[in-house]
């Protein structure tokens, strides 16, 4: 597990705990730390002795969102480019829902272990894992929504239902890891201190089941989400988030990113909801 730059994975007994490993960037999702999460994922889940994944964050939070800045530490890429037209920009939304798409059809349980941060982008992480175990302090929420779009994936109506989810993506608020729990957004919050051991010892408790058997009670869960439409929601979210990013608001925004920079143009947005 060496090979990989930007997560750590070490295993404890059947559980292979990965840890996101940005914390200078508060773990902010830059493509590769996506394509080498997914390997880790992909190289785990045919491996009958690990029986379920447990993730988390490297500092003081779990993910602050997909990566907007370059990391010129990063190698270079030549599988992408910013989208140019409408469809380009549904194209690339798309790939979003297919990538998370991958942890959540993971032949084994996926468990994610949330503390600090877990906002935009880091949502679409951690909502496509099994289960969520959250700090009680911990900050979950969709600010983006109020300038750049929505969500590329959607599982936020899955998860909280229709009434949290449009409390949520209707004002870009974040709430609480206690919140999130008492609205079902994630199964259980538990004090920070407490965090690392009773993800860890849930992570472990599901690690006595067989392999196989893991993997049969997974999927038949996952079949009945896939009846509700989860996988025809996923281009339809990547579609309206292209929506947003034609709106109006998102001109405004992106026009004070290039002239003022992130910092100045995400004050500015959120100054109103302080």
């Amino acid at each position: 597990m060496e090979k990989f730059r930007t997560i750590r994975a070490e295993r404890v007994d059947g559980v292979l705990r990965i840890t996101l490993n940005r914390p200078e960037r508060r773990n902010a999702l830059s493509p590769e730390l996506q394509d080498e999460l997914l390997d880790a994922v992909r190289e785990a889940q045919y491996d009958t002795s690990i029986r379920v994944i447990l993730i988390r964050g490297a500092g003081p939070s779990f993910c602050a969102g997909y990566d907007l800045g370059p990391d010129p530490s990063a190698p270079p890429r030549a599988d992408y480019k910013m989208p140019e037209t409408i469809e380009e920009d549904v194209a690339l939304c798309m790939t979003f829902g297919e990538k998370w798409g991958r942890l959540w059809h993971s032949r084994i349980p996926v468990i994610a272990q949330v503390h600090g941060y877990c906002v935009a982008g880091g949502t679409d992480l951690a909502l496509h894992c099994d289960m969520i175990i959250a700090a009680d302090d911990a900050r979950l929420g969709f600010p983006p929504v109020r300038s750049q779009g929505g969500p590329p994936t959607h599982m936020w109506v899955y998860h909280a239902g229709p009434q949290w989810t449009k409390r949520l993506l209707l004002t870009g608020d974040t709430i609480s890891g206690k919140k999130a729990a008492e609205v079902g957004l994630v199964l259980e919050s538990v004090p920070a201190e407490e965090l690392d051991d009773h993800a860890l010892a849930l992570a472990t408790r599901v690690s006595h089941i067989g392999h196989d058997l893991l993997a049969h009670n997974k999927r038949i869960v996952n079949l009945a989400v896939e009846l509700m439409g989860r996988g025809t929601m996923q281009t339809l979210a990547a579609i309206h988030d292209t929506l947003g990013h034609n709106a109006p608001e998102a001109f405004e925004f992106n026009e004070r990113l290039r002239t003022d920079g992130l910092r100045a143009a995400v004050a500015e947005r959120d100054g109103k909801f302080a």
